[in-house]
């Protein structure tokens, strides 16, 4: 009875064994079913060009704008007929001008994949980002679309040992950002004059079109070490207006001074046909005259670096101010230069540079104020300068938070070593 028991039990085990073993075979079976069935799935999906059209159902044919091409020369020559084309440019016009149409830039006609190869679709890459499509067919439709963009913020630096833009080159930057970096510092470093060893950080955007990088987006936050002085900027957008702030939430930009004398009456604009009161003929005046009393302050109207300091027969003694790559001042007719004004040295908006006299062509005592605008001298007293305004109160606290975090990034980082 014993042995009966044992047989009836260790049948049973077979049996179960046998049937788990089928039924798992079965399930593989049917997994490799599903998987095989997947991939005929994935292989039947449509597929589609860069531009979003089914590559089953056209020709890409790729080329670039030659020099003096116009849209009607490609077209005619896939056989479009004029009266069509030249229907199509009017209801172009609504959305892109076809006059802007650039050589060396690319372009694509999609035809049809018969034996006529029908054009069917005109598309003009404006750039890596937008590109314009001109349906050809009866509907002679136009209309403008753009990739996705990716942003991936980067942090970078650098040592000076020539130029910022050789410096951005050895690093292996865009070079679009030094234009950048000196455009946000253009009121505070004279890019002309900055040291070997001078360095900076940067926390910028890079903008990517399918992983392609198409080229740097804004500057968010920057150090810049100049003779040794650090010099933040953030960026920062309040909802309504965008600049550059320092750490405080003051504007990067600086107006200048209304006058370059605390006290004083203007005595001679500017202007192209003057009578000079010492020559006695008339002859542009390409400055302001200020009267004051001899000894007064003349103040530099803005921060910048002396580009000369001395005596000319007939500006007496004068003092010239660089403050950017834009703006330059000059001060004439001083009975005395301020101490530490010379060549090379740096001033600050404000401070005294001198003090007015009659010396040089002057009949009195007064400072002629000249104002140099991209090397051409203009009446400042007609010019926009930019707002010197500091974030508003209401997104000070904001700001401060955003540009401590960044603060925080600059000081952490390795100004020789980049990172994404």
């Amino acid at each position: 009875m014993l042995k009966l028991i044992k047989y009836f039990l260790f049948g049973s085990l077979v049996i179960i064994v046998l049937v788990n073993f089928y039924f798992h075979q079965s399930s593989v079976e049917a997994s490799e079913d599903q998987e095989i069935l997947r991939e005929d799935s994935v292989d039947q999906l449509p597929k589609f060009d860069e531009f979003g059209f089914s590559v089953d159902s056209f020709i890409t044919q790729k080329s670039i704008l030659r020099p003096n091409q116009f849209l009607s020369d490609i077209l005619l020559s896939y056989k479009l007929p004029y009266p069509q084309i030249d229907k199509l440019v009017k209801k172009a016009k609504e959305v892109f001008d076809i006059r802007n149409l650039r050589s060396g830039q690319k372009y694509s006609v999609l035809v049809s994949k018969d034996d006529l190869q029908t054009p069917c679709y005109f598309i003009y890459e404006e750039s890596p980002v937008k590109y314009v499509v001109f349906d050809l067919k009866d509907t002679l439709h136009v209309y403008v679309e753009e990739r996705e963009v990716e942003t991936i913020i980067k942090n970078s630096g650098g040592i000076i040992n020539s130029s910022l833009y050789e410096t951005m080159q050895e690093n292996d930057l865009d070079a679009g950002l030094a234009a950048k970096l000196a455009e946000i510092y253009a009121w505070t470093i004279d890019f002309y004059r900055i040291q070997k060893g001078d360095w900076f950080k940067l926390i910028y955007e890079e903008k990517f079109v399918e992983g392609k990088s198409i080229g740097t987006g804004k500057i968010l936050g920057a150090e810049f070490s100049h003779k040794g002085e650090p010099y933040y900027a953030f960026n920062y957008f309040d909802g309504s207006e965008e600049g550059y702030f320092d750490e405080s939430g003051k504007g990067m930009k600086k107006a200048f001074l209304k006058s370059p004398l605390k006290f004083s009456r203007i005595t001679s604009r500017f202007t192209l046909k003057r009578f000079h009161p010492v020559q006695k003929i008339f002859k542009a005046h390409l400055g302001t005259d200020y009267a004051a009393p001899k000894g007064t302050p003349i103040l530099s109207v803005g921060d910048g670096t002396i580009e000369e300091a001395g005596y000319k027969q007939f500006n007496g003694n004068y003092v010239k101010v660089k403050h950017n790559s834009t703006y330059t001042t000059q001060y004439l007719h001083m009975c005395k230069i301020a101490n530490g004004i010379r060549r090379g040295a740096r001033v600050k908006q404000g401070e005294v540079i001198g003090f007015v006299g009659s010396t040089g062509l002057a009949t009195g005592p007064h400072v002629c104020f000249r104002f140099w605008k991209n090397g051409k001298q203009s009446d400042h007293l007609k010019e926009k300068f930019p707002s010197s305004d500091p974030v508003k109160k209401e997104h000070l606290r904001e700001f401060l938070i955003k540009s401590s975090e960044l603060k925080k990034t600059l000081d952490e980082m390795d100004k020789t070593k980049a990172t994404v």
